[in-house]
């Protein structure tokens, strides 16, 4: 699908580029507010200033807002406005004056907004829109010195002192009095590229932090899958008709690896089953959102044992640090080298077990030294315990792979229809293998698509089938239910659309979120509780609509929203979304909203989320997260899946509340609620 608009890179400018001129009158100056958004590079150096201020009457600047030597962010006294502003000649003054101070170390390669707001009494510092202090001065206007005319102060940046500051600065701007510093931070948050932690499918992460690899000759290299996100600064995923290319690096000097003797490239890219190189076959975004499947074909034992890394980048937008992603620094081995591979750490992330007996929970695998790792959510097999009425649920750490990357199997297969029983009890099948495989190769465009196909040519027996196949030959349960679900999730949103759009071409949002409240109420089986403003605002957001909709935002959105609505159907979620009090599941919650309510909360303060970057037919659609505080008081993301083979609320009649499986795990004791900004 095409995204909306291109990557407008002449927003961004260098910090040492940064300029600007207020205006402050004596009579009718009231405040004003200096907001923008800074990326500054991990070259700085501490103390250094960032912002500079002179007037006509300095002969030389002062500094406005600085790093000090711990690596703090401050802001200091207008010179033209505050008698306690820092004297331009004396140097030692600035560090003597009142000033307002972050608490934390301001961070390095990441876009945070800055809100510098001054009025004559007061002054504000403003951290991705919240206020990190305040500091009362004296007003020079006061006193008379000042003549009624205007007068005019530059701030500006030249790269720091000695340019020890480099960094790019986006949507600068002065914001007068009468609008707050707050409305800068959601108005146009800068985008950047991440890596999102993957699925330990083909990944071996060590205690330092470096992912081992199997790869090496065609034979024994091992697929792996990463996922690349393109959002704003504020986490919202940002749809974008771009591609986004790969590259393997030496960790060390960032430079590329060379082609092995044979000429084959180091890194190769998986696409429809074949493999290609990666540099050549770049990956198209969707939903914010470029998947790949590679393969490395250079060992670090044949490059004097350095470490790798893998560079994703936008190509052809310039040199933006924010617009490139690497990965941890990656140790590609031999398949017979198991010796060489470190040990996996789980770093307090264990599958549970519900006990039939009596429903008590044990922790699996634990570890007795574990450190913080970067990759704090890993995979470990699936350990599923029914309770004895058929339910089961599972709690395991967040996957964000779509599925079990096998070994590529590269033998040829002399069947190409799946099996049914003929008159001669032979079975053979209506769906080709190699549909199954384009499946389970597939993105999730391509995935799509197919089941579209299949479900308008092939019974439900038929698609029964092939969902049981690709489940099998996935090595993912989870595709089956996404598969099964396909039939109805596209009729009820064909006929959905058809009903909201008249046979407009675009439908004006308010119009529309009647109707999809009565869709989602009736699939969920409540009627009982409706959306909320900042749900629909969330929804909105996922389909990536403004004032209108066309059918290509509502099919983005029902491709999420219906799974949740399914979810939410089924006994054992449909009694938590109904709960009121206490509220178990407030809405539609965004990863960074939760991440944001948790903070300074005391460990075992958890919420449940349903994942916005999880849609049909990826396999994790329609299943909760558990965002949580842990006992090393940082915060994990688990993904939470209830076994899909219970599809009535009374097969549920006797299983144990989630909600009293959730409070007996030793990592969770508290209900959190959501803080949303106002």
């Amino acid at each position: 699908m095409a995204g909306d608009f291109a990557i407008e890179t002449e927003k961004y400018s260098l910090l040492e580029d940064f300029n600007v001129d207020v205006e402050v009158e004596n009579q009718e100056f009231e405040t004003f507010s200096l907001c923008f958004w800074v990326y500054l590079l991990d070259s700085t150096t501490y103390p250094s200033t960032i912002i500079r201020q002179v007037h006509s009457g300095m002969c030389v600047s002062a500094p406005f807002l600085v790093l000090d030597e711990n690596k703090k962010m401050m802001l200091l006294p207008l010179t033209l406005l505050h008698k306690e502003a820092p004297d331009p000649v004396n140097t030692s003054s600035w560090t003597e004056v009142p000033n307002v101070s972050t608490k934390a170390e301001f961070p390095l390669q990441k876009w945070v907004q800055v809100g510098c707001e001054v009025s004559r009494n007061y002054m504000r510092l403003h951290i991705c829109g919240e206020i990190a202090g305040e500091q009362v001065l004296t007003s020079l206007m006061s006193n008379g010195t000042n003549s009624d005319c205007a007068r005019k102060i530059s701030l500006f940046s030249v790269g720091g002192d000695g340019y020890s500051v480099q960094g790019f600065i986006h949507c600068a701007e002065v914001l007068p009095s009468s609008v707050p510093a707050k409305y800068h931070y959601t108005k146009d948050p800068p985008l950047w590229l991440s890596v999102e932690k993957p699925s330990t499918s083909g990944i071996e992460l060590d205690e330092d932090g470096v992912w081992t690899i199997v790869g090496g000759m065609a034979s024994c290299r091992k697929i792996f899958s990463l996922d690349v996100v393109l959002s704003n600064a504020i986490g919202q995923p940002v749809h974008k008709d771009v591609k986004v290319l790969a590259s393997l690096l030496y960790a060390d000097s960032g430079t590329p690896v060379e082609k092995s003797s044979d000429s084959e490239a180091p890194l190769l890219v998986t696409y429809e089953g074949v493999e290609f190189s990666a540099e050549d076959k770049p990956c198209s975004l969707l939903n914010g959102c470029a998947s790949f499947k590679l393969k490395i074909s250079q060992l670090s034992s044949k490059s004097d044992k350095r470490l790798f890394c893998i560079k994703f980048e936008i190509p052809n937008k310039g040199s933006y640090p924010f617009l490139e992603a690497v990965t941890n620094p990656i140790r590609c081995i031999s398949k017979n080298r198991d010796s060489v591979a470190p040990k996996r750490l789980n770093h307090i992330d264990h599958s549970l077990e519900f006990a039939s007996s009596n429903g008590a929970s044990d922790i699996l695998h634990s570890s007795s030294s574990m450190k913080r790792i970067r990759l704090e959510e890993e995979k470990i097999p699936e350990s599923e315990f029914e309770n004895g009425n058929g339910t089961s649920m599972e709690w395991k750490p967040q996957s964000h792979g779509e599925e079990e990357d096998e070994e590529e199997d590269n033998s040829s297969t002399d069947s190409e229809n799946t099996e049914i029983r003929d008159s001669s009890g032979f079975k053979r099948y209506t769906i080709s293998d190699s549909t199954i495989f384009r499946y389970c190769l597939g993105n999730l465009t391509e995935r799509s698509l197919l089941l579209k196909e299949i479900t308008n040519n092939s019974s439900d027996e038929e698609v029964s089938e092939f969902a049981d196949q690709v489940s099998l030959y996935s090595g993912c349960s989870h595709h089956s239910y996404q598969i099964k679900m396909a039939r109805k999730l596209i009729a009820e949103g064909t006929n959905a659309w058809i009903l909201i759009s008249r046979n407009y071409q675009r439908v004006h949002w308010d119009n529309v979120v009647i109707e999809i409240e009565e869709h989602f109420m009736r699939i969920a089986k409540c009627s009982s509780r409706s959306l909320t403003h900042q749900d629909f605002e969330l929804l909105r957001r996922i389909c990536g609509c403004y004032e209108y909709i066309t059918q290509e935002n509502f099919e983005k959105m029902w491709c999420w929203l219906f799974p949740v609505a399914s979810a939410i159907s089924r006994g054992l979620i449909n009694g938590m979304w109904r709960s009121s009090s206490p509220k178990w599941i407030e809405g539609f919650v965004t990863k960074e909203e939760a991440e944001h309510s948790l903070q300074s909360q005391e460990p075992g303060t958890f919420i449940l989320r349903f994942p916005t970057s999880r849609s049909w037919p990826h396999p994790d659609s329609g299943s909760l997260v558990v965002t949580y505080v842990g006992h090393d008081f940082v915060i994990h993301h688990r993904l939470l899946t209830i076994d899909h083979i219970c599809d009535s609320s009374e097969r549920y009649t006797d299983a144990k509340p989630l909600q009293d499986m959730l409070l007996a795990e030793p990592e969770l004791s508290r209900l959190g609620r959501i803080i949303r900004s106002i």
